[in-house]
């Protein structure tokens, strides 16, 4: 799901694109991979919580994020269209994975 929202360009990933993203109001949820710094970490989870945005810790790497998005290492991810992001909150609920290649 989460190659389907990238080609509909409703993802933003790295750590500028994505805190921009939510800074800005756009993200609906905000994807961080497993062996992401705890900085990172910390400083997503804190904007996120400020402003009500989802934030999933995901069990895929920065490596395995980046290639489901068809780019490099990503330790951020946020995903802008509500659509997208509520079928990928549903999924993982549900115990499927959202970021399944």
């Amino acid at each position: 799901m989460i190659g389907l929202a990238a080609r509909a360009g409703a993802v933003k990933s790295g750590e500028f694109a994505a805190e921009q993203s939510v800074r800005g109001g756009k993200a609906k949820l905000c994807l961080l991979a497993s062996d992401a710094s705890e900085g990172s970490i910390k400083k997503f989870t804190d904007m996120c919580g400020h402003r009500n945005i989802p934030v999933i810790e995901t069990g895929f790497t920065k490596e395995a994020l980046g290639h489901m998005i068809g780019r490099g290492e990503r330790a951020s991810l946020t995903v802008e269209d509500q659509g997208f992001a509520k079928s990928m909150i549903t999924l993982i609920e549900k115990g499927g994975n959202a970021c399944d290649q």
